[in-house]
């Protein structure tokens, strides 16, 4: 009885980490695309990497001080952290041409472009649940952007390859996790990002309003805290239970670019959407399935 009691209680502390993630990127969307409206992406990813640094020094502190994040991976860091940059440039870019409902089902094609450069990059196993989902989401793709109406949206091929960037980064993340530290990996993300964003954000620089200014410290707020909040609900419920949480993204911030932008979804969106988040579902139980016990 109190095994079944613990495990209730800890899917909901997991399910009020998982509002606590989704709320904070639903927020950040929103303010990606209010301060857009001012700024430039550089320095929208600038002030976020700069305040970023400033929200991990106490956690640095706590764990060893700076001396405890020295790598022998720097080039793999950087690498990653450059593909990422880019990948996070276009997020933000797509959210002032698209809905901001379509740039986040097209966003969930992420793990289709890491199961491809897994396999290939790090030696993973492709099986038939992970190519299934590979297959469902490109078709969810092509029904979203629709090439052959030629209309296709800029918005539409940049979210897609902001996508395809965030793929290669996870992918490389799985391979410094292997010798790095959670706290080193997100070290060296700000550290990096802040570089190669410093000399863009000087030349490009304009000084936005105080309302921006805020709009700013919200995205920098949320780009930090909804990972803490994704890893707390991980730490309390399987991933089988997490995951599929997340894909409440896609109505949510579809129904918030409808009641705050007046933005409409068609059923092509929707459609493609329920494809991506259904392989993506099925990929997740496969892997979490219990291996079938060998013959006698």
């Amino acid at each position: 009885m109190d095994k079944t009691q613990s495990k209730i209680q800890s899917k909901t502390k997991a399910a009020l980490w998982m509002a606590g993630w989704l709320s904070l990127m639903l927020v950040m969307a929103v303010a990606g695309r209010e301060a857009t409206r001012e700024l430039n992406v550089f320095q929208i990813m600038e002030v976020r990497s700069l305040l970023g640094f400033l929200f991990l020094l106490p956690m640095i502190s706590r764990g060893g001080g700076f001396h405890a994040l020295r790598t022998k991976r720097l080039p793999l860091h950087a690498a990653r952290n450059l593909i990422h940059y880019g990948a996070q440039l276009g997020w933000f870019f797509a959210l002032t041409l698209i809905p901001i409902g379509q740039v986040v089902a097209i966003e969930f094609t992420m793990p289709i472009w890491t199961a491809i450069l897994a396999a290939s990059l790090l030696g993973e196993r492709m099986t038939v649940s992970k190519a299934t989902a590979i297959v469902l989401g490109i078709i969810g793709v092509v029904i979203i952007v629709r090439p052959a109406t030629g209309e296709i949206n800029p918005g539409q091929l940049i979210a897609l390859a902001a996508a395809v960037g965030f793929g290669v980064s996870m992918a490389l993340v799985k391979s410094l996790t292997r010798t790095e530290s959670a706290l080193s990996v997100i070290f060296w993300m700000t550290v990096v990002q802040a570089t190669a964003g410093l000399l863009p954000t000087l030349y490009l620089w304009t000084w936005p309003s105080a309302v921006v200014w805020g709009w700013t410290v919200v995205i920098a707020i949320c780009g930090t805290f909804s990972h803490y909040c994704l890893a707390s609900a991980m730490r309390h419920a399987d991933a089988t239970v997490v995951v599929p949480m997340d894909f409440l993204r896609v109505p949510l911030t579809a129904t918030a670019g409808w009641l705050i932008y007046s933005e409409r979804l068609d059923v092509f969106t929707v459609l493609g959407a329920a494809l991506i988040l259904a392989g993506n579902l099925l990929n997740l139980r496969a892997t979490s399935a219990p291996p079938a016990p060998a013959k006698a």
